[in-house]
């Protein structure tokens, strides 16, 4: 009986220590095109996106995360493989692979290299959307991240249901188009027809299967990117009579370069109003269905009971404007287009809410320190776990991004958002007071009040370019 006994503590012993040294899973959660400005755990009373918010509520939230690049493709490759876009010359539509090389493991492919069964589950690298969405197809995926891959085809702006195009449609002639614009369907068909809901079914069924194996499990939803397509219900909590449009100020693009003009706005794309209205209330719901998506997978990971072994990161790739300055998308450097929702959840780790200033691009070595792996050290993001052991703590001074081929830049501090137009600033300037000036609505750059503030920032950017451009890529610069 003794033995026996001995026997059975010496069992558990090894089972509690196994249990221990097992490596926790990863569950990488990526929106698409979604600015903090439509979440209720950013801010906004009107959402609806309570998964999300209760995500929040369990997680380290980033009030001041940034995109390195306001594009889906080279913001992609830049967190994925960990470095700028300036430093590998990644501006397209593109994975990363082509100018990092084949022997620079990727975020996931790192952890497939350390024994842990990977997955994409739709959009993670560029896919185009809506085109691939309704082709199935990879767009251009870097298949060696994955040990499987899965696409969710849907029909997009096709789908059956009430359509409205309310982008270069002044007169309503045309009732839905589709490629990148802002054709709205109210569809019919449940969640399940769509790409989301697909992603989300998907996703679940790949975390019954291998829940007793580590997993690097990566989700990618495409909503709220365009076309705002989503089930008729989720339109309902958002009748667009209810929205209330972005302030707007008289001669407000007279202060901004030519440059800084978004690429769509409300004038080019013809809308009045009440196309706004019917626009943020379609986005709006288009978040909602994907937050609902977002639910499915977290219970999932409830049942199967991985919560406690599971790090869960939810994010996007870029923001979007909702017609602030009478913007629309993204690209644009201005804070709405910039600044993107990010929440860690780590097991045993306190909930927190950190305004340190944190990339995108930090993420690759923050999950990589969390399960435990050696990863390259040239990689150019730095790890967040100060951060998350102390959410007072700061890895950054401020946050820097990069559009228009790497050839306009922002740097992003406490008090200040200053955007260059070109390295020798010969397209033009904006200078933003972000303590008096949130919304950005006065230009200062130009005033020379501010000219020691814009020779301090100058210097910073200039400094962060060598930082960039010295790296081990081997890259030549022009």
């Amino acid at each position: 009986m003794r033995s026996l006994l001995v026997v059975t503590a010496l069992l558990l012993s090894f089972s509690a220590f196994s249990q221990q040294k097992k490596q926790p899973n990863v569950l990488f959660i990526i929106s698409d095109d979604l600015t903090t400005t439509a979440l209720g755990s950013y801010g906004n009373e009107k959402a609806h996106t309570p998964a999300i918010d209760q995500l929040a509520k369990e997680s380290t939230v980033f009030t001041r995360a940034y995109t390195q690049y306001p594009v889906c493709g080279p913001s992609r490759a830049s967190f994925m493989f960990g470095y700028y876009p300036n430093a590998t010359q990644t501006y397209g539509y593109v994975s990363g692979r082509e100018n990092v090389g084949a022997d620079r493991p990727s975020l996931a492919e790192l952890f497939k290299q350390n024994g842990y069964y990977t997955a994409r589950v739709s959009k993670i690298y560029h896919m185009g959307v809506p085109i691939d969405i309704e082709n199935g197809t990879d767009g251009t995926d870097d298949p060696a991240s994955w040990t499987e891959k899965f696409n969710s085809q849907a029909p997009e702006w096709k789908a059956e249901g009430k359509a409205e195009l309310v982008q270069n449609n002044a007169d309503g002639s045309i009732e839905r188009k589709g490629g990148n614009v802002m054709t709205i369907v109210q569809a019919s068909g449940g969640d399940l027809a769509h790409s989301d809901g697909k992603t989300a079914e998907k996703a679940s069924e790949l975390i019954r299967m291998h829940k007793d194996d580590p997993f690097f499990l990566a989700i990618g939803f495409v909503r709220p990117h365009v076309p705002f397509v989503a089930p008729a219900e989720y339109f309902s909590p958002f009748p667009y009579e209810g929205i209330k449009l972005p302030k707007q100020v008289e001669n407000d693009w007279d202060d901004i370069p030519e440059r800084g003009i978004n690429y769509v706005t409300s004038v080019n794309a013809n809308m009045n109003s009440v196309q706004k209205q019917k626009a943020i209330a379609a986005y709006y719901a288009s978040v909602s269905y994907m937050d609902a998506q977002v639910a499915k997978v977290l219970k999932t990971l409830k049942e199967e009971g991985l919560e406690d072994n599971t790090i869960v990161i939810f994010t996007s790739d870029h923001g979007f404007h909702l017609d602030e300055h009478e913007f629309w998308m993204k690209v644009s450097l201005h804070e709405e287009s910039v600044q993107v929702p990010m929440m860690i959840k780590v097991p045993g780790k306190k909930p927190a809410i950190t305004n340190s200033f944190t990339e995108l691009i930090d993420l690759y070595p923050t999950l990589a320190e969390l399960a435990g792996l050696d990863y390259p050290k040239g990689i150019q993001g730095k790890s967040l776990m100060p951060i998350l052991e102390n959410p007072r703590k700061k890895v950054r001074e401020f946050a820097f991004s990069v559009t228009q081929g790497g050839k306009s830049f922002l740097v992003r501090t406490d008090k200040w958002a200053y955007i260059q137009y070109d390295e020798d600033a010969g397209s033009g300037m904006e200078l933003y007071d972000m303590k008096k000036d949130p919304n950005q609505f006065t230009n200062l750059a130009m005033n020379p009040a501010f000219e020691n503030v814009v020779t301090d920032l100058q210097k910073k950017l200039k400094k962060k370019l060598i930082e960039v451009r010295e790296n081990d890529l081997g890259i030549g610069y022009p």
